[in-house]
């Protein structure tokens, strides 16, 4: 194998675990496996790109002395935001187009029919995310927060070798030392039950913090800007313990299915929002060649069968 290959598949084989690709591969396995490994493109999203929006507002408030903080301040950032957003991501110009179709405002409950007008439309994404900022207003009061770092990028190696990377929204330090994570959603709150889904990405940072500096954080707390809720958490060390042991474990499973190519579909409601039903076996779809050599299949049922729910 010559050297481009080489370098080629050390590009496509898996390096580092971060939450959002942890929670691919517990959601579905191939879809992890299209977006790591096959890299495939993805069409923007109105929800996802408002998320971005928002979170790049609320990290530049900071910008601006304690007392200038206000909601009004906050909401007149968005314009040059969106403006900065676009000229990073010129992919989003397709968001607004005139041809723009009307599933994604079904999966959403938040877009428009084909053929709305475009001007419109942008108004009224803006207007959404307006509301978004102006509610965490009522949920936090930034003019008595100083955070110590926003949009951190954190990465730590454990002692397997599994390298943990993410992108922390705020972190706040007391005057006594302790630290709070905060990350801000622009969903609605999960129902009781699945709190403690929502709660991993919070572990998962709580961990890698952990594990750079030694220090357990005092408090995590998510911040639902969709329905005004607020989540707290404390962790334990022992909480810490048990997301690093099933991370292993589901680092494993990766492991396995990439030597293997084993990448099983996993069907849910969730595969509605889904950019690649057209791939998938679960619709019909052939998924494009494997890129990178594969090993014994029969090793690949084991790993995957014993992952249990993170």
């Amino acid at each position: 194998m010559n050297t481009s290959t080489d370098a080629a598949l050390g590009a496509a084989r898996p390096a580092s675990l971060s939450p959002s690709r942890a929670g691919d591969f517990m959601q579905c396995p191939l879809l992890y496996r299209f977006r790591v490994i096959d890299k495939l493109p993805e069409k923007p999203s109105e929800a996802a790109t408002r998320g971005t929006l928002v979170h790049a507002v609320l990290e530049r408030l900071f910008d601006a002395p304690a007392g200038e903080r206000t909601a009004p301040h906050a909401k007149a950032l968005i314009p040059g935001q969106w403006e900065r957003l676009r000229e990073a991501r010129p992919e989003l110009a397709e968001l607004f187009a005139e041809e723009a179709a009307d599933g994604e405002g079904a999966a959403e409950g938040g877009g428009e029919k084909s053929g709305a007008d475009p001007g419109e439309r942008l108004a009224r994404w803006l207007g959404q995310a307006e509301s978004l900022v102006e509610r965490w207003f009522t949920l936090e009061d930034p003019t008595r927060l100083e955070p110590a770092e926003r949009e951190l990028f954190v990465e730590a190696e454990l002692d397997s070798g599994l390298r943990l990377r993410g992108v922390i929204d705020r972190v706040d330090v007391a005057p006594t030392g302790e630290v709070r994570i905060v990350d801000y959603k622009t969903g609605k709150a999960p129902r009781p039950e699945y709190a403690e889904g929502a709660l991993f990405q919070m572990k998962f940072y709580a961990l890698v913090v952990w594990r750079l500096k030694g220090v357990v954080p005092r408090r995590l707390q998510l911040v639902y800007l969709g329905s005004g809720d607020v989540l707290t958490y404390d962790p334990r060390v022992e909480d810490l313990e048990r997301v690093e042991r099933k991370l292993l474990a589901l680092w494993d499973a990766i492991r396995v299915a990439t030597e293997t190519g084993d990448w099983r579909p996993r069907r849910t409601k969730l595969c509605g929002w889904c950019d690649h039903r057209a791939v998938c076996p679960e619709f019909g779809g052939t998924p494009p060649p494997y890129p990178l050599p594969v090993g014994p299949p029969e090793s690949a049922g084991g790993a995957q069968g014993r992952m249990g729910p993170v």
